[in-house]
């Protein structure tokens, strides 16, 4: 980061209200029969009610709709173990995105503590207020425990976007990158290089979608993970080979397909020139990548290449996906974020890309998009995102049995998604509408 951007971003963060999230009311509180209702006594009435039934915590709170973004800070962005307030900017930025994209209220929670067992009964102890667990920057392999602990302890949906949100991301962007290039997803050779939470995450989605391991080397930062290796955990046994290959030179050679979640400046000119025709190269190393976009299209103009930058096309970012999961999940009271819903999110995503892009979003961006391999992935802000992956993740979760509410039409479903972020205070503007006597239907209420 240079000083000019440094500046600008510190400036940004301090100006006015200090960060970037607050807490605003959602029922006017103008007169004193208001404020009766809104606390004492009138708040009595919603206790009791909570107290006899649980579930009516999602009618009459804002629990449904509010999701705790989790974090001990202990490996922050690119930037290592910085502790639990270090990571509190990103979090708040985290609570900025779902409220943008999806109108999903968040909380940032900051846990100074990395031990594991301790992280997992604070988010325990915390998880009555929320609709939802979002863990977030938190090392592995502890992030794996502390993600399957509160998995089995929560009946709220529980996911580690680390983890998830790149993987659905990435497989959303691999199936676009088949596309466009004319390969055959059940046949390709994977090198993935990195075997922390994303890339263990990303490739065990993509044995999901019908990959097999026999497609798949990964590497960590000894070299390639092979079955000869005696210093492997558990997560990153399930993923070794018996190759003969021990280095990312030797991996690479002939492979179609590179997805690195590592280090930066990590490829070279002839790992790169020693791929498949047609490479796809997925280089998200943050915040510098394994190579650049500019280089590695000048050494393959035939590459289909994304970064995890958003000055480069095909910025492969996790914003694509979770405010849009959890989305689906909150409406239809989901247990979980399982593996159907996470797949369903990744084809959606991959599906709107295949579309005109809208002019909202050339007019946004100064430029007009074609699906192709400049273009393999829908641009943030698309509210597609928000009607098509959120309708597929709730569709899935209704099919695989998991939504303890159903949603009637999704066509209507569509309709209230926009109208949630569109405008400015839409909870206001409902409850407006019942105090006038225009009261909205049951299924209005539930969406």
């Amino acid at each position: 980061m240079d000083d000019f951007f440094k500046s600008r971003a510190l400036a940004y963060h301090s100006a006015g209200k200090a960060g970037k999230t607050s807490t605003i009311a959602a029922k006017p509180i103008e007169t004193p029969e208001e404020l009766a209702m809104a606390y004492t006594p009138g708040v009595a009435a919603p206790a009791m009610e909570i107290s006899k039934d649980r579930w009516k915590a999602y009618r009459y709170t804002n629990k449904g709709n509010l999701v705790a973004v989790v974090s001990n800070g202990s490996s922050l962005l690119g930037l290592g173990n910085r502790g639990a307030l270090a990571a509190k900017p990103v979090m708040e930025g985290k609570a900025m995105l779902f409220k943008t994209y999806a109108d999903i209220d968040a909380f940032d929670i900051e846990i100074s503590d990395e031990t594991p067992e301790r992280v997992v009964a604070t988010v325990q102890a915390l998880a009555p207020t929320f609709g939802g667990i979002n863990l977030e920057d938190i090392k592995a392999p502890e992030c794996f425990y502390i993600e399957k602990r509160l998995r089995g302890l929560l009946d709220i949906p529980v996911l580690h976007d680390d983890q998830h949100g790149t993987a659905v991301t990435v497989a959303a962007a691999l199936l676009n990158a088949c596309e466009v290039t004319g390969k055959e997803i059940g046949n390709i050779r994977i090198v993935i290089n990195g075997a922390g939470a994303a890339a263990i995450s990303s490739a065990t989605m993509l044995l999901e979608m019908g990959i097999s391991r026999e497609q798949i080397t990964m590497l960590d930062s000894k070299g390639v993970i092979t079955t000869a290796r005696t210093d492997l955990n558990d997560m990153k046994r399930q993923f070794a080979t018996d190759s003969n290959a021990t280095t990312l030179t030797q991996a690479i050679n002939g492979a179609d397909a590179f997805i690195g979640l590592s280090i930066g400046d990590l490829l070279s000119e002839s790992d790169i020139k020693s791929m498949q025709p047609s490479p796809i190269i997925f280089a998200l190393a943050n915040p510098v990548p394994e190579v650049s976009y500019n280089r590695a299209k000048e050494w393959r103009p035939d590459a289909v290449v994304a970064t995890g930058r958003s000055d480069s096309p095909n910025q492969i970012n996790n914003v694509l996906s979770f405010p849009y999961l959890f989305r689906g999940a909150l409406d239809t009271l989901s247990t979980t974020i399982n593996e159907a819903m996470k797949i369903a999110a990744a084809k959606a995503i991959a599906a709107i890309a295949q579309q005109p892009v809208t002019k909202e979003i050339e007019e946004q961006y100064g430029r007009t998009f074609t699906f192709g391999k400049e273009y393999i992935l829908p641009k943030p802000g698309d509210k597609r995102l928000l009607t098509e992956v959120s309708s597929a993740v709730a569709r899935a979760a209704m099919d695989s049995g998991i939504a303890r509410r159903g949603i009637a039409s999704f066509n209507e479903y569509r309709q209230a998604l926009i109208a949630r972020v569109d405008s400015e205070n839409f909870f206001a503007r409902e409850y407006v509408r019942h105090r006038t006597g225009n009261r909205a239907t049951e299924r209005e209420r539930e969406l």
